[in-house]
């Protein structure tokens, strides 16, 4: 299937699921840290795998990178990427921090791990609406380092994942500290057809 050939009633619904998704892990995470977080709307894309090298830019950047792996009536990986400056931002922003730390600690890592967590809840509570699909995501696995090797996780499954990618660029702001990072919906080959085909697309 050619990504350019999605009708735009499909993409029209997965901007809903953006706008959704995002409007309520704003409101998570405002009631987390008890504080106004403004989300951005989101920008949906549907991608083919080999693009998203291109979205993390530099592969040599180190990142931090959140999986899930995604189960039940859709089966795939879930996988939110936050550059280094908005992860630090972000456990500031949680931590009632007025300065930035230059690392992550295990407490930060923890936090991020979390806010991921809640991130990828919305979004995938958000497209079970819409679609009428049962879906579960396992525990959140964490890691900082470069762009390319947190891409070769999804990468190597590859073959049995599919090579469509759904994402939505995600950007919230709590004061001055703005946070920006990619969520990437990974599906098997089988579960994109299942999405297209709950959402009436042929």
């Amino acid at each position: 299937m050619e990504v350019n050939n999605l009708n735009s009633t499909f993409l029209d619904i997965l901007k809903e699921l953006g706008n959704i998704g995002s409007g309520n892990a704003a409101t998570a995470l405002a009631s987390m840290i008890d504080k106004k977080v403004d989300m951005k709307v989101p920008q949906v894309k549907i991608l083919e795998f080999k693009e998203v090298g291109d979205i993390l830019g530099d592969s040599e950047t180190p990142v931090v990178g959140i999986y899930f792996e995604m189960t039940d009536d859709i089966e795939g990986n879930i996988m939110f990427v936050l550059d280094i400056e908005s992860a630090v931002n972000l456990t500031d922003m949680l931590f009632s921090r007025s300065s930035s730390k230059s690392e992550l600690d295990e407490m930060d890592m923890s936090a991020l791990s979390e806010v991921g967590n809640i991130l990828s809840a919305s979004y995938i509570n958000s497209l079970s609406t819409l679609t009428g699909l049962n879906l579960k995501i396992s525990v959140p696995s964490i890691c900082i380092d470069m762009a390319a090797a947190i891409l070769s996780v999804p990468a190597v499954q590859f073959g049995h994942f599919g090579d469509h990618v759904i994402l939505i660029e995600t950007q919230f702001e709590e004061g001055d500290k703005l946070i920006t990072g990619d969520f990437f919906l990974i599906p098997e080959i089988d579960s994109f057809q299942k999405i297209l085909s709950s959402l009436g697309v042929n």
